[in-house]
């Protein structure tokens, strides 16, 4: 296997690593308690799922 002779830059390196960029999560508003949350998920406010509850939430 071929080996690089010649050693990258910082710069260079640095440009390649640039294009990662984090995304923010899809948020939807819960049908029940109107609070933002993920879609195919639990509300973790009021814990209805499909218009049922599903989660025992405790509150503090």
């Amino acid at each position: 296997m071929a080996n690089p002779t010649h050693r990258h830059s910082r710069s260079r390196r640095d440009k390649r690593r640039a294009n990662w960029k984090g995304e923010t999560p899809n948020l939807t508003a819960c049908p029940e308690c109107k609070e933002p949350k993920q879609p195919h998920r639990a509300c973790t406010k009021c814990g209805a799922y499909n218009g049922r509850k599903v989660l025992e939430v405790v509150s503090k």
